[in-house]
């Protein structure tokens, strides 16, 4: 099966006048259809330097990223990426906010306004689609974040700490529910996080990436019941001992420091 994203020998350099940092030294994985993947490291590893690789934002001094087999380029339609922060204009509507990528790229038609009515209805916002963003809570927001984010049909999914915003009650509402939909309508995903709890909680499998430069310290697989939400993960027998070991791994990686 051919992989989704390839990161092949991979070194990344940030430079200024005064001095060049390596970023990213020498490194390798690849992501496979339908599997959500969650990167962790310490602070200032470069996990988000890792998506902005990903998506084609910039591009590798060696090695080189692939999607379906071939060079990722800027702008490629076939990945939607998700921020931090929702970015809701705040002078569109809930629904002229979902629809922009749409607008953008020309696509807006009966079939596309039809499908963004469905999803909206579906992630409870109907209500709202005429209201502004300021009067919706933060989790509403970033459930309008990531319809926007859906509506151009991305293949690939770049989540970089998509509620890390939000207060802790509903970050884990909010997560469980968003990743949830995610993983039933089978798109592939690669989410950067910095919450180890969050990661043994929605990964299908876990990239510990090292210290700078950013290199594959462990690959993890996490062999949860399939059917389990974010939520019943965190209540599983096996949810403690797969974060030990990400918090060992973390550990390991600032004693080598």
């Amino acid at each position: 099966m051919q992989s989704i994203l390839k990161f092949s020998n991979v070194s990344f350099s940030y430079h200024t006048l005064q001095k060049e940092t390596l970023a990213v030294s020498n490194l390798n994985f690849e992501i496979s259809p339908n599997e959500f993947t969650v990167i962790v490291g310490p602070s200032g590893c470069g996990k988000s330097t890792l998506l902005s690789l990903a998506c084609g934002l910039l591009e590798p001094e060696e090695g080189k990223v692939e999607l379906f087999g071939e060079e990722v380029k800027k702008g490629d339609k076939r990945i939607g990426y998700m921020l931090q922060k929702d970015h809701l204009f705040q002078w569109r509507t809930i629904e002229k906010n979902v629809s922009l990528g749409l607008e953008i790229h020309h696509r807006i038609n009966e079939e596309s306004i039809s499908e963004i009515h469905h999803r909206l209805k579906d992630y409870h916002l109907s209500e709202f689609s005429k209201v502004k963003p300021s009067e919706l809570s933060g989790g509403m927001r970033q459930r309008a974040a990531l319809i926007r984010t859906l509506a151009l049909e991305p293949e690939l999914l770049l989540l970089d700490e998509p509620f890390s915003a939000l207060d802790y009650q509903t970050r884990l509402e909010v997560g469980s529910d968003i990743v949830t939909r995610i993983k039933e309508s089978k798109k592939t995903a690669l989410m950067v996080t910095h919450d180890l709890s969050e990661a043994v909680s929605i990964a299908d499998r876990v990239l510990v990436i090292s210290k700078c430069p950013a290199r594959l310290q462990a690959d993890i697989l996490l062999d949860f019941d399939k059917n389990l939400t974010p939520l019943q993960r965190r209540s599983d027998k096996k949810f403690i001992g797969y974060f030990d070991r990400l918090w060992k791994e973390i550990r390991n990686n600032d004693s080598e420091s």
